[in-house]
């Protein structure tokens, strides 16, 4: 049973939670509030949301179980997944923050809508599949979080899920993103902290790194190379070559785009956090990725020797990084506080894509196409409906969880790339995109990855990722089907500042853009540090 200790730490940690929860119901205003926090997040903590609702259960779980699986050829990961963060504020935030700012923009719909002028048709299709997306991720992290209740309190899986399904949706419902972001920023702090005390003491439990390598050479000559030479020839060794171009893609530009972490540059309050929150955001989440790996080496090392077993489970690697934690830490008190960390870990993106899918649902789906004069208490009402809905949806989805924790959460990355990637893309660059490629894009992009993300899993393995197959018929929809309709106005391409350029100074009409007139110079000069 658990000790007397870790429960209380575990208790304290909730009841924190909830109290965020309490404190940023009472900030809610409006639907603005609700959804983007007032726009009025500070340097640290927009960076760190971002970090965080990249950060998944995927970091501490499955990345170390992936690490525990596979060796040193998915390393790759840990500089892919980083990356995602800086490409998501350099190539989309930048101009997404500046031009939603400007144009009153709430979710990332709003402006696909404005871009490609169709208020209805293309709003509607991408809210439902952000929806369907966000729901398949997330299945993976209350998985993650049913793991960690499972192994703290020896109690069954089910219940499990329904304890994180009322914590989490309780403050989420209540606070909105006020409390998700604040919240997140007391869960990175935890996390953050946390693998840079443990992990260490991890692979210095198996021996130090030499060791461990030595130990998984043994096991496959190949498990402490940079990939796996092909063709494939066990279950765990496709980390090939032309795998990782695709596991590349998918990571960087996949999580980078998806809905739950893309609508966070909408709420930053400064268009200069945008400088230095790319590098900022990399640096913090590489330093934990590697060190994560770098403890699943060093568990796959200790079961190889003997030292410690994981549990008979049909996702027992999930169970790397807890196990060698468990090995190392023989302390009750950093027992507790790793209790913690862990849960921080998994709860610091469920909360983000509960509020995603209740946001989509209310704002795009209901305020803007079926009940327009909607007022904003009832829009708030139904968002917080459909973030309950979702939540116990998923929760039921949840119940038989997949082999391998990372395969889920790479399906859902899969998707989100497949469907959002090229229209975001093309709409900010290219000036030649059409609302008709745009909606072919989406449609096929989502229907491929589906059914390639099937053959892969059922019929037959693919050489890479199934998600690239999806992509590329995303994208060739997206330019034969924009070339054959009609170009979307100039005034329109002017106001989204659609174009060959990342700063709003550089609009390809070749006038200069004006400087934001939410930023007033004494708020330029405030260090603003929250």
């Amino acid at each position: 049973m658990i000790d007397p200790i870790t429960l209380g730490l575990i208790a304290l940690y909730f009841i924190v939670l909830i109290g965020i929860g309490s404190w940023a119901s009472g900030k809610i205003h409006n639907t603005e509030d609700y959804i983007l926090a007032g726009r009025s997040l500070g340097f640290w903590v927009f960076t760190i949301l971002i970090v965080c609702s990249i950060c998944s259960g995927m970091t501490l779980l499955g990345v170390s179980g992936f690490g525990f699986t596979s060796g040193w050829p998915g390393i790759w990961e840990q500089i892919f997944v980083p990356l995602a963060a800086a490409f998501c504020i350099i190539v989309f935030g930048v101009k997404l923050h500046h031009v939603g700012k400007e144009q009153g923009y709430m979710t990332v719909q709003d402006y696909l809508a404005h871009r490609f002028e169709s208020p209805e048709k293309l709003r509607g299709l991408s809210a439902v599949a952000g929806i369907v997306v966000s729901l398949i991720y997330l299945i993976g992290q209350y998985t993650a979080i049913s793991i960690v209740l499972v192994w703290l309190f020896e109690i069954p899986h089910t219940w499990a899920l329904i304890v994180a399904g009322i914590i989490i949706t309780g403050y989420t419902v209540v606070g909105g993103l006020y409390a998700v972001s604040w919240t997140t920023l007391v869960q990175g702090g935890i996390l953050i902290l946390g693998v840079l005390l443990m992990a260490p003491l991890v692979v210095v439990a198996a021996g130090g790194l030499e060791h461990i390598n030595t130990v998984l050479s043994g096991v496959d000559a190949n498990f402490v190379q940079p990939w796996y030479p092909s063709p494939v020839y066990a279950a765990y060794a496709y980390a090939t070559p032309e795998f990782l171009v695709s596991f590349g893609i998918l990571l960087t530009v996949g999580l980078a785009c998806a809905p739950h972490v893309i609508n966070n540059v909408l709420a930053a309050k400064e268009d200069r956090y945008f400088r230095w929150a790319p590098l900022v955001a990399f640096l913090i989440y590489a330093v934990v990725m590697f060190l994560v790996k770098f403890a699943g080496f060093a568990v796959r090392s200790l079961v190889e020797e003997g030292t410690i077993v994981l549990p008979e489970a049909i996702n027992a690697q999930d169970f790397a990084f807890i196990a060698g934690v468990q090995h190392a830490m023989p302390s009750v008190a950093l027992w507790a506080l790793f209790a913690v960390i862990v849960l921080a870990a998994v709860m610091s993106t469920t909360d983000r894509l509960m509020l995603t899918v209740g946001t989509m649902f209310a704002w795009d789906i209901y305020k803007n196409i079926l009940r327009p004069s909607a007022p904003d208490k009832e829009v708030l009402l139904v968002s917080k409906i459909a973030v309950i809905v979702a939540a116990g949806g998923t929760l039921l989805l949840a119940i038989s969880p997949p082999p391998m924790l990372a395969w889920l959460i790479w399906m859902g990355i899969g998707v989100m790339l497949a469907t959002f990637a090229v229209p975001l893309l093309a709409g900010l660059y290219w000036r030649g995109a059409t609302a008709q490629g745009a909606i072919a894009s989406m449609a096929l992009g989502l229907v491929s990855a589906g059914a390639f993300g099937y053959w892969h899993q059922y019929v037959a393995k693919l050489p890479v990722h199934f998600s690239l197959f999806a992509l590329t018929i995303s994208l060739v929809a997206m330019i034969v089907v924009s070339l054959l309709t009609q170009k979307n106005s100039d005034t329109v391409l002017d106001e989204t500042m659609t174009g060959w350029f990342i700063q709003p100074g550089f609009a390809g009409t070749g006038r200069p853009e004006p400087a934001p007139a939410a930023v007033s110079a004494p708020a330029a000069e405030q260090d603003e540090m929250s």
